[in-house]
């Protein structure tokens, strides 16, 4: 086992870093180094995985060449900046404890958009192929840091992801999902879109007067209580059945509610217990 090993400032590697299976007990520093990897671009920049360190520091000048590989890596700290990352990132079974993203060529953390999620998210894309570990290990952190809000954006991601991986119905039913409740991970939008459909019939049969089922009995028609019985599927207002429409148009909005009131119910139950299930 090393104690440290520092590769930095004017380090430049026209060639593969190989630290395979490296056991480093301090810290592995490529700070302000070039990792141009083979010349005929055929080979990783830095090949680690499997690695252990405590730090972990690649804060490079420029973007490496080739491939950095990373594969069931384990480090307690990672320091990186906008030049860390090539287009192709293994990162299938690493695993760190924090991340501290600074400027480049420095040590001075850097707040905003290189931290925010989506730039996370886009560093997990560059892995090939589809893999959920990189995924939840990024929820983790935002998780342990506070984030929660964050760390579903980062499961909602995944899902999205998984969702591209998947036979053209699957994808289909991940659609309906991610729109109406963000496949479990925003069940606030479900209640949105109830709120706009019980807006729009609300004015749209306000203005008109049904015709009742049976003279004299049941209810005074309230435009309100009867598109909201028309949305929700479970139970009932006492409405949907006391009345109907002869206008053409209102009644096909009618059938359209029932079937969107289903349609929101149905994703709010998928969605909720996917996401229990994952989590």
């Amino acid at each position: 086992m090393t104690s440290t090993v520092i590769l930095s400032d004017e380090f430049v590697a026209n060639g593969t870093v190989g630290l395979r299976g490296a056991r480093i007990s301090a810290g592995l520093s490529f700070a302000g180094a070039v990792l141009n990897g083979p010349p005929n671009g055929n080979g990783p920049s830095l090949s680690a995985p499997l690695t252990q360190a405590v730090d972990f520091g690649l804060t490079l000048t420029a973007p490496p060449s080739g491939t950095v590989d990373l594969q069931g890596a384990q480090v307690s700290y990672l320091h990186d900046n906008k030049h860390s990352w090539p287009e192709t990132v293994e990162l299938d079974g690493f695993v760190y404890g924090s991340i501290k993203s600074a400027e480049a060529g420095g040590g001075r953390e850097a707040v905003g958009q290189r931290n925010s999620v989506a730039q996370r998210v886009a560093w997990i894309r560059r892995s090939p192929g589809y893999n959920p570990q990189p995924y939840e290990q990024l929820a983790s952190w935002y998780r342990r840091s506070g984030h929660d809000d964050e760390a579903r954006r980062v499961l909602l991601a995944k899902q999205r992801h998984r969702r591209d991986t998947l036979p053209p119905v699957a994808r289909a039913g991940g659609h309906l999902l991610d729109v109406t409740v963000g496949c479990g991970y925003r069940p606030w939008l479900a209640g949105v879109r109830l709120l706009a459909l019980t807006l729009l019939g609300t004015l749209s049969f306000g203005g008109h007067s049904p015709r009742p089922v049976q003279h004299g009995e049941g209810a005074p028609f309230q435009p309100l209580v009867y598109t909201l019985d028309l949305l929700i599927p479970i139970g009932g207002l006492g409405q949907r059945t006391a009345w109907y429409w002869s206008n053409g148009t209102l009644q096909w909005l009618a059938y359209l509610l029932i079937a969107f009131g289903w349609v929101l119910t149905t994703s709010v139950i998928a969605g909720v217990t996917r996401a229990l299930q994952k989590n």
